[in-house]
């Protein structure tokens, strides 16, 4: 059992409060297969946000309150591990600045887009469960894991085609990912490279319609545990892409930026554990967002 709970804050991976470059360590462990996971997480973010001039927004500021829960499911698929993520998150949302050299506030509150994820374990981390999964882990003193996934994010959110800002994006997202961790005593050591790839969104502002290009990341992490269940991380994470087309005309909104995370994991009861986490963000270029996260929550199993 103290090696499922080792790992039970696996499914914090799924509740970065934030779509683009989420910085998630964790999301390849090996995980028991035919067992359920739920978990909830709050996040607070501060944020600065630089917009295409031609949009007349200026001094943008962005506060989120982010409530998030998920439902994560192992099972085997070829003799190998894989897992079913389901996330389903709700914001409250106040935006403020300068819209045509008028200085005005937003708000918005509701369900951000669903997210479904689904990953299989390649190589490595083989698909046991029970008294066979404690004996593994126990004798594992070294291991590498290959995964890949995808994430699908359906238009669920809220959103109203008459106004610029929006909770939801009206539109689907597909994320193939890739990733590799490789465990050496009490260090763990994980990259992870995505691709963002976007439908349209043909319900735009004031009727027109938005393309975006893909937008490519990848993010590393250094994992070190205490103990069964009691981990820290360091995470940095780096993202280019997303440029945005309206009714056919490009726009001078390229996304790059880097990222940074320090998180915290520790078992408080047999089944339950809690995680914390801050996350920073800085654009490199000059639209974007900037941002601060602190994110706690929860996770338990059966």
């Amino acid at each position: 059992m103290r090696f499922l709970i080792a790992y039970v804050l696996v499914l914090f991976s799924t509740l970065s409060p934030l779509a683009a470059q989420e910085l998630d360590p964790r999301r390849w462990s090996h995980l028991p297969i035919n067992t359920n996971f739920f978990g909830g997480a709050y996040a607070y973010t501060e944020g600065d946000i630089s917009f295409d001039p031609a949009l007349l927004i200026e001094d943008a500021e962005v506060k989120l309150d982010t409530v998030a829960l998920a439902y994560l499911r192992t099972f085997e698929i070829y003799s190998k591990t894989a897992r079913l993520d389901v996330v389903q998150k709700w914001r409250d949302a106040e935006w403020s600045g300068k819209l045509d050299g008028v200085k005005t506030t937003v708000k918005r509150h509701g369900l951000v887009d669903t997210r479904l994820r689904f990953n299989v374990n390649l190589l490595g981390a083989p698909a046991l469960s029970g008294k066979e999964y404690a004996r593994y882990r126990a004798a594992i003193k070294k291991e590498t894991i290959v995964g890949d996934a995808l994430n699908v994010d359906l238009p669920t959110g809220q959103y109203k085609k008459d106004k610029l800002l929006n909770i939801g994006n009206n539109r689907f997202s597909f994320s193939p990912q890739f990733g590799a961790v490789h465990k050496r005593g009490n260090w763990t050591f994980e990259g992870t490279t995505t691709v963002d790839l976007y439908t349209d969104n043909n319900s735009f502002f004031n009727g027109k319609k938005r393309e975006q290009d893909p937008f490519f990341s990848a993010q590393t992490h250094a994992i070190y545990d205490f103990s069964p269940g009691f981990w820290v991380s360091a995470s940095l994470g780096y993202g280019i892409g997303g440029r945005s087309t309206i009714d056919g005309v490009k726009k001078d909104d390229k996304k790059e930026l880097v990222a940074w995370a320090l998180s915290a994991g520790y078992p408080i009861a047999k089944r339950l554990s809690l995680k914390a986490a801050y996350i920073g963000k800085r654009r490199l270029r000059d639209s974007g967002l900037e941002s601060d996260t602190f994110t706690i929550g929860f996770s338990t199993f059966w």
